[in-house]
Order: C-alpha cells, then structure tokens, then sequence
C-alpha cells in the first residue's frame, strides 16, 4: 500500500469547514484525492473521517455508522439556525421549566422519529442545498425525514439560565440542533444548540483522532472494521481482484453484509455485498 492510501480520523477544530479540513489535509498528505464521511458544521468539533487516495470509494461504508455527540441545549431562544452562530428568532419565559420536565420531554425525541431538516444543512431541495437557500434569504417547506435516535440524555448545567448537557447517540442523519430546538418548542418555549462535539463514528471515537496537522494514516482495512470481515487465500484471491460475482458460500459470508475480503497479509482486497440469491458481488475492488 503506498503512503497516500488510507484513514484519518481527525479531531476537527472549532471554525473549520469540513472542506478546510480537506483541503488541509491534501497539503498534508500531498495528494489532491482526499474526501470526507460526515460533514460537521464549522462551529462543531469533533470526530471527522477522511479517505485518502484509493480510501476515498470506501466513505461510503462509514456514512451510515452510528453518530455520538455531546453538546449543550440552551432553552428560552430561538435562532435561524438553531445554533448559537444564528440570528435571534424568538425569546421565551422558561424559568418555570424544570430540569425533570426536560428529561421527561427529551424521551419523545427517543427511537425512529419523524424530522425536519434545518435550513442550514446540505440536504438538496428542488435541486438545490438548503444552506445555499438559507444564505438567500430563502425558506422552503422541507420533508420530514426519518432518523432514528438511540440514546438521549440531558443533564442540567445552569438551569436557571436554560442550561443542559446533552449526549445523543443517533442514526446517519439526525439534526442534532433540530433535536434542541424541538425539546424546546415542546416545552413551550423554544431552545438551540451551542458547543456541539462529535464523540465517534461507529468504532471511531475522539480518543484516536488527531489535529489534521498531524494525522495518523490508518490502513484502508481499517475503513471496514465495524462491518463482518473474511480472509481468502491467494487463489479466491485472484477471482476476488478480478471482480468476480460468486457462491456465497465460497467467501463463507452468512450476514447482510457488506463484508470486508481480506487477503493474507491482512490487506483490503474488495468489499463485497449481497447479489441475488446466494450469489455475492464486488461493490468495490482495490487493485494491487
């Protein structure tokens, strides 16, 4: 495998864009083919993935890991965008709230739940992102989409001042600024988010990411480890680099996949993923 083939996991900073980060991180690397699983906001920090080099056709497979966040909800204002980096919409009386009432209506939120995209996000609408919109002036009615929210937890940091630390581990998808502003507008009242950190992706927690300075490159193996894996020898091999549809059971893969093939040293040689019945198919093959 050469040097600029590979995973960065990467501790974004505060006032980055996701694209910073990738252009940081071409310099860095010193190759233009660089791309990102999992946009973060700019004030948001936390867990970002990169592909690097032939890595970049595997991102896919990290897009639909689970997502962990912390943050802090702040209930008694509304912004455009949900966030504390929004203009002030609205202001609410929500003293009267009590730290159990949010815990109690933070359980809604728990589970497959029906939610709307904010105006800010990438989702694309008429052909168009919403963010672009958004910096237009413009409002569009938007779909709620389906998300699943795992685990919620709200904690009271400063009460008196609508103050709470909020964990939330969540489906690919999941809004966590809506999340806020919704426990709010079920309060009564209305709320947004602020201080918002990714934790992990899937298997990829904080405590391995590194400043984009100073990345870490991990094996392009490494993009397939929270998905089943299966070693073949130099002769099943062959037919997997050739991209060859086959028997299920000759990679002896059980699951739904998709599966990781991997070859004796331990390198990706293709990711597999069900075909028709008993038969299994290449979604992508890495050459060697």
């Amino acid at each position: 495998m050469s040097q600029a083939d590979g995973l960065a996991v990467i501790d974004k900073e505060a006032g980055w864009t996701s694209h910073d980060v990738v252009a940081k991180a071409r310099g860095v690397f010193g190759t233009r083919k660089v791309g990102h699983a999992g946009t973060l906001d700019p004030d948001a920090t936390g867990v970002l993935i990169l592909g690097v080099g032939r890595a970049t056709r595997l991102l896919r497979f990290l897009t639909p890991l689970r997502k962990k966040y912390v943050g802090e909800m702040v209930l008694g204002t509304e912004t455009t965008t949900l966030d504390a980096a929004g203009d002030v919409t609205g202001v609410f009386d929500m003293t009267a709230v009590t730290p159990e009432q949010v815990a109690d209506a933070a359980t809604g939120f728990v589970g497959d739940i029906m939610q709307v995209p904010p105006m800010v996000s990438a989702v694309k609408v008429g052909g168009r992102r919403l963010h672009e919109l958004a910096r237009e002036g413009v409002e569009v009615e938007r779909e709620p989409r389906p998300v699943t929210v795992h685990e919620l937890n709200v904690a009271p940091l400063d009460p008196d001042a609508g103050v709470y630390h909020i964990e939330v581990s969540c489906s690919s998808g999941t809004y966590i600024r809506s999340l806020a502003a919704d426990i709010g507008s079920s309060l009564g009242g209305g709320g947004h988010l602020r201080a918002l950190r990714r934790l992990a992706i899937g298997s990829f927690s904080i405590d391995e990411a590194r400043l984009v300075s100073a990345p870490a490159l991990l094996p392009m193996a490494e993009a397939l480890r929270d998905y089943a894996a299966v070693s073949v020898d130099e002769s099943l091999g062959r037919r997997v680099g050739s991209g060859q549809v086959m028997a299920a059971e000759d990679l002896t893969v059980e699951n739904d996949g998709p599966w990781a093939v991997l070859g004796s040293q331990g390198q990706l040689l293709a990711v597999y993923e069900p075909h028709t019945p008993g038969l299994v198919k290449p979604a992508v093959v890495i050459p060697w």
